[in-house]
């Protein structure tokens, strides 16, 4: 079952959704004619749950852990391990899965970040991203301030 939240509003209410063949859903409170896009995965909640489990690690660029992780590759385990199929790069992240826009930015989502997609973390809520930062910080939460947001993307 795929639930959907409308974007014409950020706090429009309960969402009320079908999943049809079509796909198609609505919000109770949007406005008519208003895009549509499915709420985060359960999966993806998960995955985020799995990333906070690395916390305190370091970071090493390149490394896939399990005793260091870069950024890309503590996105890409996570991911993998509930069984979603995630690329290794920032920039191949960057394109993958189903955008998001800011409003819609749910715990789960994936945020990659910089002007040059050279940085990804996982949305954890509260304004933070769980992320393998930068040499001497281990992985751990950092507020979403800190960077430009390149791109949101939401994987099922």
């Amino acid at each position: 079952m795929t639930l959907w939240a409308g974007l014409g509003h950020a706090d429009s209410g309960s969402a009320s959704g079908s999943a049809s063949g079509s796909a198609s859903g609505s919000a109770s409170g949007s406005a008519s004619g208003s895009a549509q896009i499915p709420l985060a995965s359960p999966r993806a909640v998960v995955a985020l749950g799995l990333a906070t489990t690395q916390v305190g690690k370091p970071y090493r660029w390149g490394a896939v852990g399990p005793d260091a992780w870069d950024c890309s590759g503590l996105v890409q385990w996570a991911f993998r391990s509930v069984g979603i199929d995630m690329p290794r790069t920032t920039y191949q992240q960057a394109d993958a899965g189903l955008e998001v826009p800011y409003g819609a930015l749910q715990p789960g989502d994936v945020v990659v970040l910089n002007d040059d997609a050279s940085h990804v973390g996982i949305y954890a809520g509260g304004g933070n991203i769980v992320n393998a930062y930068d040499w001497g910080v281990p992985v751990g939460l950092t507020p979403l301030s800190r960077f430009d947001i390149y791109s949101i993307r939401r994987f099922y």
